[in-house]
């Protein structure tokens, strides 16, 4: 046991011989996720961020105008670009070495700590160019200056030869660095991916206007969304302006133009661009600092949402409104998609990586460089200032609403939830088997009930035309009996929190009379779901019966009829031209007799159904929702005159079947 456990007065060897001392980059390679957060895919594209980044700031300082970034392979990457060029003279502090092999080889090394050489870098720490020089087998590095081609070529760290001259370049100027990455340290399978270099690449390009990023891959590759060129000049003079559009092409917009501008204060540059998404949309919010990407955000992100947020409430306040004063940052930004670029002198970041700013000043000023701007903004336009409030409002009472019900649900969390009580229900449990009819008024349901196929068919009776959910606010949708039956009975709840894998029947039918009374029914409760429940009718489960209008019949011949259009070809197809054909109007389908309801509209192999679809969003932007939107908020919303001037340019189109 002894040998097993020693005792405490046992001697164990600990002394200054134990105590390593790591030198040059030896650190970088014991320790990488140190330096680049890791040995995974995403580390490993860090290393090329780092490099890219040394060349922007270049550009971003003035000395360079393009960039070039070559996937020479799957594992060999170069990145080229025609500013000053990295220091080739030798080092004060290090006479027998050129600046190029300090920079490549010592730790915090750069030309980014007195701000003299950059007024503002994404290099802060001299530790990029050396981290990556550490973890590649191979780093070749080219420099021109001075009409002269220098190079020298290093190995996991170590140079492997002197500085040399190439010779003479008359045309040639700044850097170039092609390096491989070590498998010993990432992996054999760990290897560069064309898609989240060309990302990058592009990012970079929207991120400072002034720069063309020359893309070159060795070849075409193949992806689930777009294919990446093979070669490709990126160049955006709308800078983040286009990048939001880019970004934000297949998805459904409320605002035609975003929210967009630059300024420079003291030096420091302020770029942004946001945009309001049609609800149930995800957002997203991108930001950068110096063109380093800031996945985690930080203080610029803080003081742009407080710029947007007390603008909006400043605007509601001076229109009087005074729900404006409980709006939220979640209220007015839920449903935005938003970008943000900062250029600041010294930024502070959390860890070498930079995922995160922690500037404390930053808040300030970006919420200084944004808010008068972002007011001025809404007030040139009260149309569109007044449809983002009235959005943030209805979403800010939404909450409420939750909070509200959440509140309640846990003072109740012992009761059982009881179905609507109007609501004839079905015996199979199977959802994919099921159906619920939606019918107006009791005497329909009535018919329906007795017509129905008692183990697949459900039936729910609505009072009247229910609330039009495009025009009322969320406290009034919140409150409304109709629709909170509705939503019940299926067993979901609307907004966000819809899931398909609550819903209680396969198929939702919404059965009314055929006539005007019936379609407007029926056009509430489709832009309901629309706007409440869209993934019900992506996935296909919304539906139109399709009841007759009359029932004709001679002798043993019985036909049914959808409207008069349809009378008249089957009395000419159907029916003996020379004998006399009953003909009756059903004025509704609480008139018609549950056979015949059945038979025509209600049994799956006799009935006629209309199934509610919407146009699939394509990356182009072809059929895509926001017609639709619009179609919706022009017909449903709150506004009568745009209903008005839908009526006045389309009425020619009904004149001629119109008796008056």
């Amino acid at each position: 046991m002894s040998d097993l456990f020693p005792s405490v007065n046992q001697k164990t060897s600990y002394d200054a011989r134990e105590i390593e001392v790591l030198e040059g980059l030896e650190p970088v390679r014991h320790r990488p996720g140190m330096y680049v957060g890791g040995t995974d895919e995403r580390a490993l594209h860090h290393l090329a961020a780092e490099i890219l980044d040394n060349s922007m700031d270049e550009a971003v300082a003035g000395h360079a105008s393009w960039i070039e970034i070559n996937l020479e392979d799957t594992n060999t990457l170069s990145i080229r670009d025609n500013g000053r060029g990295i220091p080739v003279d030798p080092h004060p502090k290090f006479p027998d070495k050129s600046a190029l092999e300090v920079i490549l080889t010592t730790l915090h090394a750069g030309g980014k700590f007195s701000g003299k050489a950059y007024q503002t870098s994404g290099g802060l720490h001299g530790v990029g160019a050396s981290v990556v020089n550490a973890l590649s087998s191979h780093l070749e590095v080219e420099v021109a200056r001075d009409k002269t081609l220098y190079s020298q070529s290093f190995a996991r760290g170590r140079p492997t030869g002197q500085l040399s001259v190439l010779g003479k370049t008359a045309n040639r100027r700044g850097t170039l660095i092609r390096f491989t990455p070590d498998e010993d340290i990432f992996g054999p399978n760990c290897r560069f991916k064309a898609e989240m270099l060309y990302r990058m690449a592009l990012s970079k390009a929207y991120l400072f206007a002034g720069v063309e990023i020359r893309w070159q891959c060795a070849r075409e590759v193949i992806t689930d969304t777009n294919p990446v060129p093979q070669q490709q000049q990126l160049c955006f003079p709308g800078g983040l302006a286009d990048y939001l559009n880019h970004s934000t092409v297949d998805k459904p917009l409320l605002l035609s133009q975003p929210f967009a501008g630059r300024i420079e204060i003291e030096g420091q540059k302020f770029e942004w661009a946001i945009t309001w998404l049609t609800p149930t949309e995800d957002g997203f919010f991108r930001s950068y600092c110096n063109t380093v990407p800031t996945p985690l955000g930080g203080t610029h992100e803080t003081g742009f949402r407080q710029a947007i947020s007390r603008g909006l409430r400043n605007y509601g306040d001076m229109v009087s409104q005074k729900k404006a004063a409980e709006l939220t940052a979640e209220d007015i930004l839920a449903e935005t998609a938003g970008m943000l670029s900062v250029f600041l002198k010294d930024p502070q970041f959390q860890g070498q990586t930079k995922d995160k700013l922690v500037t404390a000043d930053a808040a300030r000023q970006t919420e200084s460089a944004v808010r008068d701007r972002f007011e001025i903004w809404l007030s040139d336009e009260p149309t569109r200032a007044n449809d983002l409030l009235e959005r943030a409002i209805e979403r800010m009472e939404d909450r409420k609403r939750k909070r509200k019900e959440k509140d309640v649900a846990r003072k109740s969390a012992t009761r059982k939830l009881r179905l609507p009580g109007k609501l004839s229900d079905c015996t199979e449990t199977n959802t994919e088997l099921t159906e619920l009819f939606l019918v107006e008024g009791d005497s329909a349901g009535g018919s329906a009930k007795s017509a129905r196929n008692r183990k697949t068919q459900a039936v729910l009776p609505l009072r009247g035309k229910i609330l039009n959910v495009a025009s009322a606010t969320a406290e009034k949708l919140s409150q409304n009996q109709e629709l909170s039956d509705l939503a019940l009975a299926l067993g979901v709840k609307g907004g966000r929190e819809f899931s398909t894998d609550r819903l209680r029947y396969g198929k939702i039918i919404i059965m009314t009379d055929a006539d005007v009374d019936g379609a407007h029914i029926a056009s509430l409760l489709m832009t309901y779901f629309y706007r409440e429940m869209p993934e019900l009718i992506e996935t296909g489960r919304l539906y139109l019966a399709q009841p007759p209008l009359y029932r004709m019949t001679q002798g043993a011949i019985t036909a049914y009829a959808l409207d008069d259009e349809h009378r008249d070809h089957l009395l000419q197809k159907q029916f003996t031209q020379n004998s006399k054909v009953d003909i009756s109007r059903f004025k509704g389908l609480g008139e018609m007799p549950p056979a015949q309801l059945k038979e025509t509209t209600m049994n799956p192999d006799s009935r006629r159904l209309l199934q509610v679809d919407l146009p699939k969003r394509n990356m182009d932007g072809a059929d895509d929702r926001r017609d639709v939107d619009k179609l919706v908020n022009t017909l449903m919303g709150k506004k009568p005159e745009l209903r008005f001037g839908y009526i006045r340019d389309h009425a020619y189109e009904v004149m001629e079947e119109l008796d008056v």
